[in-house]
């Protein structure tokens, strides 16, 4: 079997609960991460996680260069390079024959910015953010088809978008999108402050834990990065929560027609598939956490008006959910 050689450059939340998803994955090994942290701290972090649990089945060292992996079912062992470059200017990717690089430091977010990776020997690099340029943006059963061998750099696109994504292309597909405004409910980040302090979103600055947080959000306006016809028919707002990780999106539509809860529904129920779940139980965002679908929808609290208008709910958890897609579009696009 061919194994695919993966690097991780930044060792975050994305990064590491990508890295533990990969450990499991045939045919696609991650064996570098680039992080400006201790490798002390990162491979602390790795094993230990307040949001998705401590790391299983692996028991986890480290030295000055690598974090090693065994195995505790098959004994097999594993040596990741860990490296602490602040520039985009020193990698070794080509000397580790690395075929994607998935960058996950936020720090580059367009073509020319994730180039330092392809010009230190990378094949390819996955951007795990919405990219700020035209870079191709993928989620994953919905447009992922459309990556080619020629695409050297794609963006993941976000979270929401990924939760986002596959209710649109079902609706619009079966019913006909007019116009729609969404609404996440989300988690956290660390993009926030833990007590009161200075950022630049006003907002953000304040305690994350204390306040429902109004901010902004691209995810709705992406959808015509991925949905082309869609493009400027969908816009959004974010509302942070004080809860570690799972998330909500609230979608209000516009639709062509008139259509019933029940026709909502089955159309949703008929799209299943790895990226998205269709449940009935009364859930809340806990009961979501680790999940491994990009978008989970609940049915019972679909809504509509006999003019058209349709409201749709779908959880998703902004960490284990986006990290499944992204693992997915990675496994696919490395294969191309």
């Amino acid at each position: 079997m061919t194994i695919h050689k993966v690097a991780i450059n930044g060792f975050g939340r994305i990064g590491r609960l990508l890295f533990r998803n990969l450990l499991s994955s045939q045919g696609v090994q991650v064996v570098a991460v680039n992080d400006v942290v201790d490798i002390k701290v990162l491979t602390h972090l790795l094993v230990y996680d307040s949001a998705q649990g401590k790391l299983k089945d692996w028991v986890v060292s480290c030295d000055s260069e690598y974090i090693r992996l065994k195995n505790v079912n098959t004994g097999e062992v594993r040596e990741v390079r860990v490296f602490n470059f602040n520039t985009e200017k020193i990698y070794h990717w080509g000397e580790l024959e690395i075929d994607c690089v998935v960058e996950c430091s936020g720090r580059f977010l367009t073509k020319e910015a994730v180039k330092c990776h392809l010009d230190a020997g990378a094949q390819k690099a996955l951007i795990s953010a919405p990219a700020k340029d035209d870079t191709k943006t993928v989620v994953y059963n919905v447009n992922h088809t459309q990556i080619t061998s020629s695409d050297n750099v794609i963006s993941g696109a976000s979270c929401t978008t990924n939760a986002l994504a596959p209710i649109v292309k079902i609706i619009h597909r079966k019913f006909g999108i007019n116009s729609g405004f969404m609404t996440t409910v989300h988690a956290f980040t660390s993009d926030q402050r833990l007590q009161d302090s200075p950022h630049a979103d006003l907002r953000r600055a304040r305690a994350a834990a204390g306040s429902i947080i109004p901010t902004t959000t691209g995810a709705a306006a992406a959808i015509g990065r991925v949905i082309p016809e869609l493009n400027g028919k969908l816009d959004g707002i974010a509302h942070r929560v004080p809860v570690l990780t799972g998330s909500l999106v609230d979608l209000c539509l516009k639709i062509n027609k008139s259509v019933s809860v029940e026709e909502i529904n089955e159309a949703i129920k008929d799209g299943e598939n790895e990226t998205l779940a269709y449940v009935e139980d009364p859930i809340v965002s806990a009961d979501i956490i680790g999940d491994t679908h990009g978008s989970i929808f609940d049915s019972s609290l679909t809504k509509v008006l006999p003019t058209g208008e349709v409201k749709l709910y779908a959880w998703y958890d902004n960490e284990s959910s986006y990290v499944n897609q992204l693992a997915r579009t990675l496994k696919y696009y490395i294969s191309l």
